[in-house]
């Protein structure tokens, strides 16, 4: 599918704060030709393509972007969402971690050659595609999660990892995922929509159901994975950039491998009360495809709709043909999930 395109320069210009362990990383990254840039896509009413725009994930994470883009539109966003996990940061959890950092990868393999490209810093991936729910079914998504007592993140992390594992070779049993982790509310930046993200990994295995993965997501939580992750970044601030492009080029600028960013923004403008420029339509929100994590899985419910996005780093593959086909994947098994449930009551009910 086309699309419009926004000019893909990413950011405005903005003053880097010095205490920021995350930006160093990103602008590693992008010196070794990776696009940086978190996607946002906005389809108007009455159309079905978006209009893209990009932040620079060296000056803002998702939550921000979005804050950002919105503000710049008129909007009053105030507040922003702040972590509502308990745990507290703690050298422990960066200990624990140290061991990860020096075992081999286990990475998955595909059972097909995609075809491939290098990657620039000034283009974001070709292969992409979404997905919007109307409001009913979005809101029969939430009320289904919340009698389950499941997150909405967690039903969606299952099924987009039943889109991906035939792709896969059968003798490979888990996908590990990126989970990014919101801290605001327990660190402090100079600007509020600059990186306060850190992360946990979460290994999801063919047979786990939608109660498993979410018990590992929480588990990851409870283990501090998030603050282990941030304190690894924080203390490894006094080095030098060639050390961090070695790292990320060796594939070890995280713990263990993983094979993509899954990120939830969650929920906004529940009661449609923002008003500005460029507003109305569906929002669509996807995390950067790095050249150490080649999936980027987004989702963002918008007044009541729920949208998906994927893309993928062009050294994995560059055709939007296997973007929309674990696309429709990952939204089949969401309907047929939700028909399950549905079913399921219906014979509780005449029972």
């Amino acid at each position: 599918m086309n699309a419009k395109y926004s000019q893909v320069s990413v950011s405005p210009n903005l003053q880097p704060s010095k205490s920021d362990p995350i930006r160093p990383w990103f602008v590693a990254a992008e010196e070794l030709d990776d696009f940086i840039g978190i996607r946002f896509g906005r389809i108007p009413p009455s159309e079905t393509e978006p209009e893209w725009f990009y932040r620079s994930h060296a000056d803002f994470d998702g939550i921000g972007g979005l804050a950002d883009i919105l503000r710049g539109r008129g909007a009053r966003v105030e507040e922003l969402p702040t972590i509502p996990h308990p745990v507290e940061p703690s050298v422990k959890y960066l200990l624990r971690s140290m061991p990860d950092y020096f075992q081999p990868r286990e990475r998955v393999s595909w059972k097909e050659r995609f075809p491939v490209a290098p990657s620039r810093p000034d283009r974001p991936p070709a292969a992409v595609a979404w997905k919007v729910f109307d409001e009913h079914f979005s809101t029969e998504i939430r009320t289904r999660c919340h009698a389950a007592g499941i997150t909405v993140n967690s039903f969606l992390l299952r099924h987009i990892c039943s889109a991906f594992f035939p792709s896969m070779d059968d003798g490979d049993r888990t996908i590990p995922w990126m989970i990014p982790v919101n801290l605001r509310g327990k660190v402090r930046r100079d600007r509020d929509t600059e990186n306060h993200s850190s992360f946990v990994r979460v290994v999801v295995d063919r047979s786990d159901g939608e109660a498993e993965v979410h018990a590992k997501v929480y588990d990851a939580l409870a283990a501090g994975g998030h603050w282990a992750s941030w304190l690894a970044y924080s203390y490894g601030r006094p080095l030098p950039q060639a050390a961090r492009r070695a790292l990320i080029s060796a594939e070890r600028a995280t713990g263990k491998w993983v094979v993509g960013a899954f990120s939830n923004l969650g929920v906004w403008d529940q009661d449609g009360s923002l008003s500005g420029e460029g507003i109305d339509g569906d929002w669509l929100f996807v995390p950067p495809a790095m050249s150490f994590f080649r999936i980027g899985a987004g989702c963002i419910t918008f007044r009541r709709r729920l949208s998906l996005c994927i893309h993928l780093h062009p050294q994995l593959c560059e055709d939007p043909d296997v973007a929309w086909e674990w696309m429709d994947r990952w939204t089949a098994e969401i309907e047929s999930a939700m028909y399950r449930y549905e079913s399921a009551g219906d014979a509780v009910a005449a029972s």
